[in-house]
């Protein structure tokens, strides 16, 4: 029988982090690479890009690579693991933790519902929910071909629950369907994955709760009266459950969805 630091030891497989370079993503590149894996980097701003993957590789003792390109563009996705595999040897773990979150000022997106873009939506849908299934299908034949195949999928508490509106009053802030539906939609895909993908590899997903970001102290508040833990999340927060599910600490789990937020769906 395998000691735990065994079944959590990483070292020599490679994994993919999409929106490697934000902020939840550079905790969880340097947790895989922490556990040994090398690691690429993926996202859409090539300064960040870059400086992640360098201050990664000097800081774990690990190969790392850039990867810089918009989710939105097909062909770049499906050549992603290809590159991975040819640069750092193999493909072993994906997580698909780039999200589409727009901006108060984005047209159609923090308004209320009947105020709400189509092509908001859309480009929602793509980057949240059309990407991770693109670059899943592309990824299979390597992952598969690993021996250890695990993707890990990041949805959100809202890809679970409706949200309540109150806690938005006289904030900037707000809670757009398109980014409900979409990380919705991300949890059923890795359900279906999870059973046409299985024995070789695995599918799972975590939904993190609000991560404290220097939000409205409003929102904050009312936030964490809401919260059994009393507390908003933080980056740390995700780093055991994303090794969890990415090694072989979880090597009979596939198809679960892991809430990490603080009890905030237990109400």
């Amino acid at each position: 029988m395998k000691s735990i630091k065994e079944l959590m030891d990483l070292t020599g497989r490679t994994a993919l982090v999409t929106g490697g370079a934000g902020h939840i993503g550079q905790a969880f590149c340097d947790t895989l690479a922490e556990a040994g894996a090398n690691v690429a980097v993926l996202d859409v701003d090539s300064d960040r890009v870059e400086d992640t993957a360098v201050r990664v590789a000097e800081e774990w003792s690990v190969e790392t690579m850039g990867l810089t390109l918009d989710l939105a563009d097909e062909k770049a996705v499906v050549a992603a693991p290809g590159k991975v595999a040819e640069a750092l040897g193999s493909l072993d773990i994906l997580v698909n933790c780039a999200a589409f979150v727009g901006t108060s000022k984005l047209t159609g997106w923090v308004v209320p519902f009947e105020e709400q873009s189509v092509d908001t939506w859309r480009a929602a849908l793509e980057t949240n929910l059309t990407a991770p299934f693109a670059l899943i299908q592309a990824a299979t034949p390597l992952l598969r071909r690993s021996g250890h195949g695990s993707v890990v999928n990041i949805g959100s508490t809202y890809g679970v629950v409706g949200p309540d509106m109150s806690l938005y009053d006289d904030t900037k802030m707000g809670n757009p369907a398109a980014y409900g539906a979409s990380k919705g939609g991300l949890i059923q895909l890795t359900r279906w994955l999870s059973t046409v993908l299985a024995p070789e590899v695995r599918v799972n997903s975590i939904c993190p709760g609000g991560v404290a970001r220097g939000q409205d102290p409003k929102f904050i508040k009312r936030y964490e009266a809401k919260t059994p833990m009393g507390r908003m999340a933080t980056e740390e927060d995700m780093k055991g459950a994303l090794l969890f599910l990415a090694s072989d600490l979880s090597a009979y789990v596939t198809g679960q969805n892991l809430l990490v937020d603080g009890g905030w769906t237990a109400w």
